[in-house]
């Protein structure tokens, strides 16, 4: 069976193995989705999948996809992107697409300075180009905004208390509890859209991925001296609101990657494709088809 059929593959990559889902038809777009920790079911586009070959992807340590010996340790970009070889190995085209989320954009950007050979493009969906202690202070000021702009909402207590228990998190279960706490602060406007977001909430799901390396160490990153050297098609696209991986980001990495496209979603937060999808898709195919 070709990897690039409709549904579900799995392909080992340095003995491990590596689970991918394809829907859809068209050019081949892979697509990772962020944590670390989440498994791909959250990042499902179906107005995407009407004109592209949507590979969703499961990192490894998450799903069905295998855990690295050390788990939860050792999920750097570098072991993502190997996978991410694997998986194009596995589909047999000369070159796809990659759409990373969050956390995923991170790998992408790693990809697109380390197998640019294998990439039509790549879409840096809600990114940054670099981590640590820069790049948490802004998400705790973004907090603090959010808390500011909600403190007469009664649920804004239990969001801030399970924004402060994710560095507690040691296990799958409280991974996936903790997320769902958390998710109002993801959106442009989560307690008004409730109803509208149920299917989506129950679709988060994940692995407890420690973030740290082999060696016990945070696998922070800073990508902004190297923005320059990336020669792929890439396009950035953020939500207006997206408290963590937000404008400022998105701007850096506009501004450092030569060959990029800069699309702001201005009612959206971190999930634009949940948001506005319509908007969200139209951006992302006409960027994958006017580079493919």
């Amino acid at each position: 069976m070709s990897g690039t059929t409709p549904g579900q593959h799995t392909v080992d990559v340095d003995g491990v193995p590596v689970s991918y889902h394809v829907a859809g038809s068209g050019p081949v777009c892979l697509v990772h989705p962020g944590g670390p920790g989440f498994t791909s079911g959250y990042l499902r586009m179906p107005a995407v999948e009407e004109h592209l070959t949507t590979v969703y992807v499961d990192p490894i340590g998450t799903g069905t996809s295998g855990r690295l010996p050390g788990h939860p340790h050792g999920y750097t970009r570098e072991r993502y992107a190997r996978a991410v070889a694997g998986v194009l190995d596995d589909l047999d085209v000369p070159r796809a697409h990659l759409l990373g989320h969050s956390h995923g954009g991170f790998v992408a950007q790693y990809c697109a300075l380390h197998l640019a050979d294998r990439l039509a493009g790549v879409v840096l969906y809600d990114s940054a180009p670099m981590t640590g202690p820069d790049f948490f202070a802004e998400t705790g000021r973004n907090v603090d905004e959010f808390a500011r702009s909600h403190a007469d909402n009664p649920e804004l207590p239990a969001v801030l208390d399970a924004w402060g228990s994710v560095p507690a998190v040691t296990d799958d279960e409280a991974f996936a509890q903790v997320a769902r706490g958390i998710l109002p602060l993801y959106f442009a406007d989560f307690w008004g859209r409730t109803a509208e977001y149920a299917e989506f909430v129950a679709s988060i799901a994940g692995a407890h991925i420690s973030g740290l390396d082999d060696d016990g160490v945070p696998a922070f990153f800073d990508d902004r001296p190297v923005l320059g050297s990336i020669t792929v098609d890439t396009l950035v696209l953020v939500g207006r609101h997206d408290f963590i991986c937000g404008p400022r980001w998105a701007d850096e990495l506009h501004r450092g990657i030569p060959a990029s496209k800069l699309v702001v979603l201005d009612d959206s937060g971190h999930f634009g494709h949940v948001e506005q999808p319509a908007e969200f898709a139209e951006a992302v195919v006409e960027f994958v088809l006017a580079t493919t």
